[in-house]
């Protein structure tokens, strides 16, 4: 059973900066594609920033320009830079497979946008 762990979540003011980070508990980043996904209270997960195993990214309109999905298999992690947060970012930011998220999803990681 593959179990992904999300960090780097936080409290940040408008217009600041985080760095997510997803590890697996064993390699499973150079067999499949990856997403991160957010979900906000009230609202239904969608799906965010996708990277093939050849590193292909694809961003959601409300994100492209802002965010950076980036793999390092040798670690077995996926990151998300995420600049310029807004305050409709804020949301739990989970990782798992893509198109398909096959894997138990992880507890998240929270993140903030508020002044």
């Amino acid at each position: 059973q593959v179990q992904l762990v999300e960090s780097g979540g936080g409290l940040v003011q408008p217009g600041g900066s985080l760095r997510l980070s997803c590890a697996a508990s064993r390699s499973i980043f150079t067999i499949n594609a990856m997403g991160w996904y957010r979900q906000a209270p009230g609202k239904q997960r969608e799906l965010v920033a996708t990277i093939t195993d050849s590193g292909v990214t694809n961003y959601a309109d409300s994100v492209r320009g802002r965010f950076t999905i980036s793999r390092d298999n040798v670690k077995n992690a996926v990151s998300l830079q995420m600049n310029s947060l807004k305050p409709e970012d804020t949301a739990v930011y989970y990782c798992n497979a893509w198109p398909f998220p096959r894997f138990s999803w992880g507890q998240g990681t929270q993140v903030t946008v508020s002044s």
